[in-house]
């Protein structure tokens, strides 16, 4: 019996994948497998048994990958699976940071006895809730992964102008977004020429603090940023400043944190933009598959700290090993005498499969011992 352990609750149609060999909970020992959504494991000590998690969802900086990827853990995560949901939040976030639309639902939430009346007050005192239309303004989105290249596609169909810049976009994907979106060079194009600007980037080191008082600078008067990627790509004080001087006209993020809720100029949703039926039970569905499929066959597709390998059976047995990227794959495949096929990828972390008809106990235990392997996994 395998066991899977959930850190956060998965949709079921997810966890009705997994058969009767196993026991999936969030109370089991011993784990091969373990789901996660929003809970932190960056202070986790991981059981021995632990070979895999999958995150249901994209970000993963509530695990810490490095680490797994020493304890020759491999993380999965679900890229696209909750595209949608996010691309739809932020459409609604375009409208919010254009009218006071918040504002003026709880302004009319007062108005009840009003002397004048709830109709007549709210002729009169409307006007301080109006704003802008988006149709014929321009939008910038950093990072044209899966959801900036939807929010493009759903901006140019309501009439904006877009632009966008993502230095790490493939040719395949570029090939999906309308053919009026702009891909422009460097991030300071997409500022200087925005009226809107959508973030849509991994936080790493590189982009944290990335809306700072030098790229507001460099940004047009009353743009207006919607962030509903990572609470630390912007700077607090210069956001904050910003906003005071009206550089800034309105910040929408989906990250309420201690500094930004109540600031006024600020939209803080509750981190909503995942949250939808459709998008959990994409992300379930997604990540059961890529644990069962690397439970079974060792078959690894959207890891995060190992690189992708897919390869059909050819032997009776099936070894996976696990290792530094500098690892020698010709001394690991000379363990094993009856090798009916083999596959391997490197990136930052080696992954190597191995089929054979022979019982693989004593050529696991010899890779076991050769520098830079980190572990060695039957299938």
């Amino acid at each position: 019996m395998k066991n899977i352990l959930l850190m956060n609750k998965i949709a079921s149609c997810g966890t009705s994948l997994f058969g009767s060999e196993y026991t999936v909970s969030d109370s089991v020992a011993e784990p091969v497998g373990m789901m996660v959504r929003s809970a932190s494991l960056l202070e986790t000590t991981f059981d021995p048994s632990l070979e895999a998690i999958a995150r249901a969802g994209a970000g993963v900086n509530n695990i810490p990958v490095n680490r797994c990827a020493e304890e020759g853990i491999v993380v999965f995560n679900t890229p696209g699976a909750n595209a949608n949901a996010v691309k739809e939040l932020a459409l609604c976030a375009l409208l919010l940071a254009s009218r006071d639309v918040v504002g003026g639902i709880q302004w009319a939430g007062t108005l009840e006895g009003n002397e004048l009346g709830v109709a007549k007050a709210v002729e009169k005192g409307k006007s301080a809730f109006g704003g802008c239309e988006i149709s014929g303004k321009t939008l910038g989105i950093i990072g044209l992964g899966a959801i900036g290249r939807l929010l493009a596609n759903a901006a140019v169909a309501l009439g904006m102008q877009v632009v966008g810049c993502d230095p790490y976009l493939s040719d395949e994907a570029a090939k999906q977004l309308d053919p009026s979106v702009k891909r422009l060079s460097a991030f300071e194009e997409v500022y200087a020429l925005s009226d809107y600007i959508s973030l849509h980037v991994p936080a790493t080191p590189q982009t944290k603090g990335m809306v700072n008082d030098t790229s507001i600078a460099q940004m047009k008067d009353g743009v207006r940023i919607l962030n509903l990627a990572r609470a630390d790509l912007v700077d607090f004080v210069s956001l904050k400043s910003a906003l005071a001087s009206g550089k800034i006209k309105k910040y929408v993020t989906d990250f309420p944190t201690e500094e930004t809720i109540r600031v006024p100029g600020i939209v803080a949703i509750p981190h909503l933009g995942a949250s939808t039926e459709e998008a959990e039970d994409n992300c379930a569905v997604m990540a059961a598959k890529e644990l069962i499929d690397f439970l079974e066959n060792g078959n690894i597709v959207n890891s995060v700290n190992y690189p992708s390998l897919s390869a059909p059976r050819a032997g009776a047995h099936r070894l996976c090993v696990l290792a530094a990227a500098d690892t020698e794959i010709q001394k690991v495949l000379s363990c094993v005498t009856d090798l009916k096929s083999s596959a391997s990828a490197c990136k930052k972390s080696t992954c190597i499969l191995i089929d054979t008809d022979a019982e693989p106990t004593a050529a696991a235990e010899a890779i076991r011992t050769i520098p830079g392997v980190r572990r060695v996994l039957q299938r």
